[in-house]
């Protein structure tokens, strides 16, 4: 597992988390218990923080960032799907970002909303609760298809996955 300090910029991680060994956590990045980060993943807190609430997770081929001044911070039981590139937002509890998504600088994503997969979300935008962005650039709508049950299913996976991944996860090519 890559884990770097970066001057006084340490990661902080519970635990009860799950990093994989071949994702990356640089700098000041808060993972809490439960949470998740898989293969491939960069978490980079360089400039500002990033966090990850209780049993989130973000997924493999993730990049997530931050700026001095907007921290990227996803809420408790959230998940980032794969192929992922968040940057600067505020992303609610019990939300979903699906694979292939970009989501920028000062966007906020409330609490149970989701973001369709491969959909851009600009500079400052805002995706209200109940409701997904899709497409390029993102449109929001009510979200009638994929209700907060769905993706709570997604998030209860992932906790049991890392559990597996924990206990039963071997390198055999060493």
């Amino acid at each position: 597992m890559a884990i770097y300090a970066l001057g006084d910029r340490v990661p902080r991680i519970h635990p009860d988390a799950y990093v994989h060994p071949d994702a990356t956590v640089i700098g000041d990045v808060r993972i809490a218990a439960h949470a998740s980060v898989w293969p491939q993943t960069v978490l980079r807190g360089d400039h500002g923080y990033i966090e990850l609430g209780e049993r989130s997770n973000i997924q493999d081929g993730c990049v997530v960032h931050c700026t001095a001044k907007e921290p990227t911070i996803l809420g408790p039981s959230s998940a980032i799907g794969h192929a992922v590139h968040v940057e600067g937002a505020k992303i609610g509890t019990g939300c979903l970002i699906a694979s292939g998504s970009v989501v920028l600088n000062g966007t906020v994503i409330e609490d149970g909303a989701m973001v369709g997969a491969g959909a851009v979300l600009s500079y400052r935008s805002q995706v209200p609760s109940g409701h997904i962005a899709l497409g390029v650039p993102a449109k929001t709508r009510p979200n009638t298809s994929f209700g907060p049950e769905q993706i709570q299913g997604v998030v209860e996976s992932y906790v049991r996955r890392a559990e597996l991944f924990r206990a039963e996860l071997r390198r055999l090519d060493r």
